[in-house]
């Protein structure tokens, strides 16, 4: 690896390139990529921006999960952020963003779920995906122990089943899943095929991806928490995410970290007056379409693409936080490291 790329370890001073890494959610570092802020604001001085998923080094790509990446800025879903800070990174919140988005319990139409509580005694399904920190695992129990805390029930008032998911892939193209056409290596192929099966009686599923899902096997909708009048019901993985940067190029190069939070921060701000283009932007980053971009998060997802670090969002990543160290406490693991 040249000086640059090597973990946690460049001389930032001296910098030729930045990594950028995010999430396919909307998010106002992705807009500003995709404006092409980034080149226009470093490109003058020969500092190149990379991305994380454009690399052909896999160890380059797995920062986006684990942040050992030099000279990086990562936004997205906060889950893998607090773990790598738990394992021992050195890795910093600049910023965090409130975006929400779908948060389904799904269930087939004869299944007799109509509710809630009628979930008591039914089988959930709950992801096992490869990987060094299985976020899908934990975002999915977190929605089912707000969801059955909204009705008096607990996890412990349903049955919890390990569906394993294969090796990801590319969403990109449909294939038939017993009969219904399913975006081929997208999330929760494995957890439809066992509701279909009859394995498992619900799932959870979330974003534009989660919305694909449920339309395309004529799902019951239990519940979509996503959108819950109490911002604690909604506190997720993806709310808030957060907005990291290695706390090396921080420490040397403070001028460049405060450049790129900025033109991040200015994005939000971009989106507020730009609704079409933001949706236009948004259905790329996900692989989607405006119209089911605006279903999945919102009519008026071009206003909530700030960045910020206030009381709310704070106290609502240290919730988060607790509650992922209480999944380890109870020994529901989301990474092979236990």
């Amino acid at each position: 690896m040249a000086d640059d790329q090597t973990p946690m370890a460049a001389n930032a001073a001296a910098l030729s390139q930045l990594w950028y890494t995010r999430c396919p959610v909307p998010t106002p570092l992705g807009l500003a990529v995709q404006l092409g802020w980034f080149k226009d604001e470093f490109g003058p001085e020969g500092i190149v921006l990379n991305s994380l998923q454009e690399s052909l080094d896999e160890k380059v790509k797995e920062s986006h999960f684990d942040h050992n990446l030099a000279n990086s800025f990562r936004q997205g879903g906060n889950i893998p952020a607090i773990w790598a800070k738990a394992n021992g990174r050195d890795t910093r919140v600049i910023g965090l963003n409130w975006t929400d988005e779908s948060l389904l319990i799904i269930t087939t139409p004869e299944s007799g779920i109509n509710t809630i509580k009628d979930l008591k005694g039914r089988k959930l399904a709950l992801p096992v995906n490869p990987g060094s920190i299985d976020f899908n695992r934990a975002t999915a129990l977190r929605a089912y122990f707000k969801a059955l805390e909204l009705e008096g029930l607990a996890l412990k008032d349903v049955e919890l089943i390990d569906v394993h998911a294969a090796p990801r892939r590319p969403a990109t193209v449909d294939v038939d899943v017993q009969g219904r056409r399913v975006r081929s290596g997208g999330s929760y192929n494995a957890e439809v095929k066992a509701l279909l099966g009859g394995e498992v009686d619900a799932i959870f599923v979330k974003g534009v991806y989660g919305l694909e899902i449920a339309r395309a096997i004529a799902a019951k909708i239990v519940t979509d928490i996503g959108f819950h009048p109490d911002p604690k019901v909604r506190i997720n993985n993806g709310a808030p995410r957060t907005l990291t940067v290695d706390s090396g190029l921080l420490e040397a190069r403070p001028d460049l970290v405060a450049r790129f939070l900025k033109r991040v921060v200015d994005a939000g701000d971009w989106a507020r007056v730009h609704p079409v283009e933001t949706a236009d932007f948004i259905a790329r980053e996900t692989s989607s379409y405006p119209d089911l971009v605006r279903a999945a998060y919102g009519e008026d997802v071009h206003r909530h693409l700030d960045t910020f670090l206030n009381d709310e969002a704070i106290a609502a990543l240290t919730d988060f936080t607790a509650f992922l160290f209480a999944l380890q406490r109870d020994r529901l693991d989301i990474s092979p490291a236990f």
